[in-house]
Parts: C-alpha cells; sequence; structure tokens
C-alpha cells in the first residue's frame, strides 16, 4: 500500500483553525502549493469543513481540515461553529490562523483563540499560531508577534508562533519558504500519533495467522471490509504467513497446516465457535479486538465490559456505529448485540443506537456504551469520545469485547 493509498482514518489530520476571513483557505493553498481551499474577501466563505487528504513531504500522508470561522455569528454560525467542533475533535496538530490586522485594532482581543486553545490543550492537541497577512505591517513579524502576546493570555513558547504572508505564497521571517514551515510541522507532530501495530506483540515474523472470515449479509460483494484488508497488509509487511478462511472452512483450513497457527483472527459474531473449535495452544483474537486497542483504550473498554453484569431491565445502553448505512437483518451492532443483551438482561432494556459522528455530548443518561471498531474514524476522534465517557464515569466498551464476554470468553482472547 502507497501513502497515497493510505485510509484517512490512518492519516494525520490537520486542522486550520481561526476567524473568518483571517486567511485559512489561502494560507492551505500556500502550503500545498495547489488551489485546495476556495479564497475570496468575503468572510464565511468556507462554510462546512473540508477534509482533503495529502501527501506533504516531510509530514508524510495527511489529511488537511479547512474550517469555518469560529466567529461566524450568522444565521447558520451556530450549526458551522458545531461542525468546526467535531473537526477539532478529529483534530492532531491544529494551526491557528491570525490576521495581523486583527492585532492592530486596539479594542480586538483573542478571546475566541484563547478559548479554543484551552480545548485543545485539554486534548494534547499541538498549536501552531500563524500570524498572516503580515505584509501589511511591512513583515514585521516580531514586532507583530508582541502584540500578540500583550493579547493573549495563556502561557505559550514563542516558537510556537510564526508570520506569514499567503498573498506572497511565502512563509515570512525566520521561516522563508513553504517547505521551512513544513519542517516545523514535522517537528510539531505529537509522539502518539506514530500508530502502533495492529497486531501489536501478538505475532512475529514467519508466524503463521489463520483468519477466519465470515462472508455474510454484511461482506460487500467483490471485496473485503477496511480492518480485514487493513490487518492482511500489516501481516504481510511483518513477514507473516496469511492464510484466509470463511467460518465454514476454518477446520479444512487448520487440517491443512502442518501445524497449528500462531493466532487466528476472526469476526466477533463467530467467537464461541472459532473458539471451540481452534487448536489449544492457538491463539484467538478478534478484529474489533485488535481495533479496539489501535484505535481506542483497550484496558478502559476490558474494564467497561464488566458492566454488562450490573445491567439490568431499567439500564440504558447506548450503541455507537461510525459507519451509516440501512439496519441488515445480520447487522452485529444494530441487530445481534441488542439481541444477546435483552436475553442475557430482559426485553425491558433500553438501546439506542447512533451512527456517523453523532454522538452525545453529555451521556451520563447510559449505564454503558458500546463502541464499534472505529475503522473508519481516526483515533484521535475515538479517544475524544473515551474521554466523555470518562468525564460522565460512563463505561464504555466496543463490539468485539462485549460479544467476548457475554460468550464467556474474554479471558481466553489476545488483547494485545
Amino acid at each position: 500500500m502507497s501513502m497515497n493509498d493510505t485510509p484517512n482514518s490512518n492519516r494525520l489530520h490537520i486542522g486550520i483553525f481561526g476567524r473568518s476571513n483571517s486567511g485559512k483557505s489561502s494560507f492551505i493553498n500556500a502550503l500545498t502549493n495547489q488551489e485546495v481551499s476556495i479564497v475570496a474577501d468575503i468572510a464565511g466563505t468556507t462554510t462546512d469543513p473540508v477534509y482533503k487528504p495529502m501527501e506533504i513531504n516531510p509530514i508524510g500522508p495527511c489529511v488537511l481540515i479547512d474550517t469555518a470561522g469560529f466567529d461566524d455569528e450568522s444565521t447558520l454560525g451556530e450549526q458551522r461553529v458545531e461542525k468546526t467542533r467535531l473537526a477539532a475533535q478529529k483534530t492532531d496538530l491544529a494551526i491557528f490562523i491570525i490576521a495581523a490586522d486583527q492585532l492592530l485594532r486596539e479594542e480586538n482581543d483573542l478571546y475566541y483563540e484563547e478559548n479554543w486553545y484551552d480545548f485543545f490543550k485539554q486534548n494534547n492537541t499541538p498549536v501552531l499560531f500563524v500570524i498572516n497577512k503580515t505584509d501589511i505591517y511591512d513583515d514585521n513579524v516580531e514586532e507583530l508577534k508582541i502584540k500578540f502576546f500583550e493579547k493573549f493570555r495563556n502561557s505559550i513558547d514563542s516558537d510556537m508562533v510564526i508570520g506569514v504572508s499567503c498573498a506572497k505564497g511565502n512563509v515570512i521571517g525566520q521561516y522563508h519558504n513553504t517547505d521551512s514551515i513544513r519542517a516545523v510541522l514535522a517537528r510539531m507532530l505529537p509522539e502518539s500519533f506514530e500508530a502502533p501495530f495492529i497486531t501489536g506483540n501478538l505475532v512475529n515474523e514467519d508466524d503463521v495467522v489463520l483468519l477466519v472470515m465470515p462472508q455474510d449479509i454484511q461482506a460487500p460483494k467483490g471485496r473485503l471490509i477496511l480492518p480485514q484488508v487493513q490487518t492482511i497488509r500489516e501481516l504481510l509487511d511483518r513477514k507473516c504467513t496469511v492464510i484466509s478462511a470463511t467460518t465454514d472452512k476454518m477446520l479444512n483450513a487448520l487440517e491443512a497446516l502442518k501445524k497449528p497457527p500462531k493466532l487466528i483472527i476472526t469476526d466477533s459474531q463467530v467467537f464461541d465457535f472459532v473458539y471451540k473449535n481452534k487448536p489449544s495452544e492457538t491463539m484467538l483474537t478478534s478484529f474489533s479486538v485488535l481495533f479496539a486497542a489501535y484505535k481506542g483504550d483497550i484496558k478502559y473498554y476490558l474494564q467497561g465490559a464488566k458492566a454488562i453484569d450490573s445491567l439490568t431491565e431499567n439500564s440504558r445502553v447506548l450503541i455507537a456505529e461510525c459507519c451509516t448505512h440501512a439496519p441488515l437483518s445480520e447487522d452485529i451492532g444494530r441487530e445481534k448485540i441488542p439481541k444477546l443483551l435483552r436475553k442475557r438482561v430482559g426485553q425491558g432494556l433500553a438501546i439506542d443506537i447512533v451512527g456517523g459522528t453523532d454522538f452525545p455530548d453529555k451521556p451520563d443518561n447510559y449505564d454503558l456504551i458500546i463502541q464499534c471498531g472505529a475503522c473508519m474514524f481516526n483515533r484521535k476522534y475515538v479517544l475524544s469520545r473515551i474521554e466523555t465517557a470518562k468525564r460522565y464515569n460512563v463505561p464504555m466498551t466496543n463490539y468485539g469485547v462485549t460479544i467476548a464476554h457475554i460468550t464467556g470468553i474474554l479471558d481466553k482472547i489476545a488483547t494485545i
């Protein structure tokens, strides 16, 4: 898989934030040397966030997010700011664009910038402040930085603030061109962004791995789902021997091997069958469990699964999917897990289901949240959901962990 084929969910998300008409779109175009975003002198040209997959050297595969002005007070402003807030939850590295003329106006403070900086600071998201349109002040970046620090109440390092003039297409001051600012961004990459292996420390070179993948009504015709594709590619990159089979051909695949596989990875919905028929020395896990660690917080999910034992018919459960699709008769999140839970707890158990980016800001009316594998979201956004659950003391787990717990084999599942 080339870097151009990297799924958006695995790319570094760089969010561009600022007030209306501060020059966010111009900055993106200058940074990428492309007409990525529409540029106009009219405030509010960018309405909803625009997500643009890019390949930027030396950063690598990333997604640039051009957002609406967070000072939008138009009729739809509140909705636009909410979309900007959602983009912020997905942001791995934030860039604030501040127009130089804003700093020159005595009556204008940095209220919005301070509040949004507090948000990113709480989420451990690195922030770079870019003073744009420095040409209106003769490119005197140091003077503009002094004015910035006079207005900005938070304590930040001076090297977190740089000056640019996107009208000239270049970064000004000590940074003489767009290559320089890319290098600055590369140095700011969060240490946690370097994605771990999907399969963690479960496999090594030359290990044999069996993938048991039921091709039921949920499987897309003619192709594999994203977690399966990503896992197979990783195992090949790690020099493992990969064998795939549908559930009904699992025993045939095992018989064809000279020795038992090191690991079996399967779909959570057939956990019980695979566990009963696997060799005793072979480890077992599922794509959903692997992605629980790859995208989220596996320890919190394992702890959250214990809340299933405390559910009653008066409890309320939220099932959070990333995909938005019409329910299928065998849908794991909308059909199978609710049936398993109600069979265990009782038919009175209340279960709400949300899809896509729908997720409550205050989930305190739930006794448990069950998140899907989240292959369509980046890790930063999934972790923001987990932090929301923690803030309101709501247990949270995921599909694979839930099924393993209900079937009584969670302590026998490999969880990295």
